[in-house]
């Protein structure tokens, strides 16, 4: 699909440190390109392990939807932060509305819940969002990854990285 994919990753403080790290690593290696948005170019944020610093390449103020092929949603506690901002809500929607590959793992799926964007998707996440995925309307199952539709591939814990990232890659391929 993708010969070289630019790949958004909405992330801030506490994202689950591997969640980013391995898959990103992984889209790098396959020569895809990879930024980090957050409110503010330039910020660093921190892993909820505290192994991994990164730092921000662009503001959520300075980027559309329509300038990436893909999006990526790291786990731990970033999700649930940037869902309390309706910029990352809408971006998020809109890849989801375009039928753009998007990379979930983890908490990764609460954003595409408040987007309202599951309803009718088979997925999986972190068991302690099930519930809220349930209802939301997904179609839940407890697997190591879950692709919906040639576009939304989900996962639970970095136990599941692996799988993730082998579908995510596949997507983009």
């Amino acid at each position: 699909m993708f010969s070289l994919a630019k790949i958004a990753t909405l992330i801030t403080d506490l994202f689950e440190d591997v969640e980013y790290t391995d898959p990103a690593k992984s889209f790098k290696e396959a020569g895809h390109e990879v930024v980090t948005i957050e409110k503010e170019a330039g910020t660093q944020v921190t892993g909820k392990q505290g192994n991994e610093t990164i730092t921000i390449d662009k503001s959520i103020d300075d980027v559309s939807p329509g300038e990436f092929d893909a999006l990526f949603i790291p786990g731990g506690f970033s999700p649930d932060q940037l869902r309390g901002d309706e910029r990352f809500v809408a971006f998020a929607k809109s890849f989801m509305d375009d039928k753009k590959p998007v990379f979930a793992i983890c908490h990764g799926p609460q954003l595409l819940i408040t987007a309202k964007t599951l309803e009718g998707r088979t997925a999986t996440g972190f068991k302690s969002i099930q519930v809220d995925m349930e209802y939301a309307g997904v179609n839940y199952k407890d697997e190591a990854v879950v692709v919906c539709g040639d576009q939304l591939v989900t996962s639970r814990t970095p136990d599941d990285l692996p799988a993730f990232t082998r579908e995510s890659l596949n997507l983009l391929s």
